[in-house]
């Protein structure tokens, strides 16, 4: 048996592809590996097919149910929106409560303005288009200045839902969302491979990417984790 901690279950929709693939998160190799070409349309039915013909193989594999799946979405309804601030901060306040602080609030700004969009991933811009630094102030700019810039990757809620009701058929729950034009921007001649690409940015590979949680009882923290934004 394999234990759950150890692999993740992605499921990768397109209008030209349906991938489905376990992977083993330590060793960066794929347990179970399934796709099929479609005729650039989403067809319902042929992907309720694709998740029977396959879901009770990985079960096999891994000898246990999957309950929770990583829905990776290639399509031109995903958005992309940057969101910026910038405010006094006389007192150069650097501090990660901080800047944390200020990351909710550029989150809120977004959810007010898009609140029909799931956010997929929230991406810190730490460059600007002439690679100077954008986090906290800028000594040769304003030292009296906090400016902060964030890059939304987002998709329609309503959008969501049709893949919501029918992996619930086969008793899965989407634990989260993926972009599959974001997973794809990061393959190079060193790393080719998009299952191994959308394991490891799921695992924080990209460190200025926030890694969103639901506020529970047990977990009060808006953010899990900040990357290491001044390495």
């Amino acid at each position: 048996m394999i234990e759950e901690s150890h692999f993740e279950t992605f499921l990768y929709i397109s209008k030209n592809k349906y991938q489905i693939f376990v992977q083993d998160k330590d060793n960066l190799k794929n347990i179970f590996n399934e796709e099929i070409e479609v005729d650039d349309q989403i067809e319902l039915d042929n992907l309720s097919k694709f998740l029977d013909d396959n879901i009770y193989k990985i079960e096999k594999v891994v000898n246990r149910f999957i309950r929770n799946i990583i829905l990776i979405i290639e399509n031109e309804k995903i958005l992309s929106t940057d969101i910026s601030i910038k405010k006094n901060n006389y007192e150069k306040n650097t501090s990660q409560k901080y800047f944390e602080t200020n990351l909710i609030e550029v989150k809120d700004i977004f959810k007010e303005s898009y609140h029909d969009q799931i956010i997929m991933h929230m991406v810190i811009i730490n460059k600007d288009k002439n690679d100077n630094s954008l986090i906290f102030h800028d000594s040769n700019i304003n030292d009296n200045y906090f400016y902060l810039e964030v890059n939304f990757i987002s998709i329609l809620n309503s959008f969501t839902f049709i893949y919501e009701e029918l992996l619930k058929k086969h008793h899965i729950k989407i634990k989260k969302y993926m972009s599959g034009s974001y997973i794809k921007s990061f393959l190079n001649k060193e790393q080719s491979e998009f299952s191994i690409m959308a394991n490891q940015l799921n695992n924080g590979l990209n460190k200025n990417e926030v890694k969103l949680v639901s506020k529970t009882p047990e977990n009060k923290g808006f953010f899990e984790r900040f990357f290491q934004l001044f390495s």
